[in-house]
């Protein structure tokens, strides 16, 4: 039997951490996480999900061409791994990014937003390859369905 791929699908979570920082004589990086480990989403469908811990480890082991884009367009590459303008290693928090973007005035302006604050929040795009899924609070109003990604590429 031929199994599917999944679909991409986005996030944005809530108080993931990421900023820019300008170091003198160098070129301003974007540095955070792009997702946290055992975070719980919004709602979602449904259902609500967290990352686990070691998620993104095969994907990032097996060296997958990863980009940074901005709003989630391919017309707006900040960085991408295989060019070595994008780092992304898994860290204690989650996934851990620094970014190299390019010197264009987009991203010069992205910059500025992301300083006055008016930009706060990093989505990051997946493919779920492995998740397990539970139902909490069993028979009470409290009741949820929880999927957590164990794996995602």
């Amino acid at each position: 039997m031929k199994v599917k791929p999944q679909a991409t699908e986005r996030r944005v979570l809530p108080n993931v951490e990421f900023r820019v920082e300008r170091a003198e004589g160098k070129q301003p990086r974007i540095v955070g996480h792009a997702a946290v480990f055992n975070v719980l989403s919004p709602m979602l469908w449904g259902f609500r999900e967290k990352i686990a811990p070691g998620a993104f480890k095969k994907t990032l082991k097996d060296g997958a061409d990863v980009r940074a884009l901005f709003n989630h367009d391919s017309n707006f590459v900040l960085g991408r791994n295989t060019a070595k303008t994008l780092s992304l290693t898994e860290d204690e928090t989650g996934l851990a990014i620094e970014n190299d973007p390019p010197d264009t005035t987009w991203a010069r302006d992205l910059l500025v937003s992301m300083e006055r604050g008016d930009v706060n929040q990093m989505s990051f795009a997946f493919r779920p390859i492995k998740s397990t899924w539970e139902i909490i609070n069993e028979y009470t109003e409290d009741e949820e369905v929880l999927v957590t990604r164990t794996e995602v590429a």
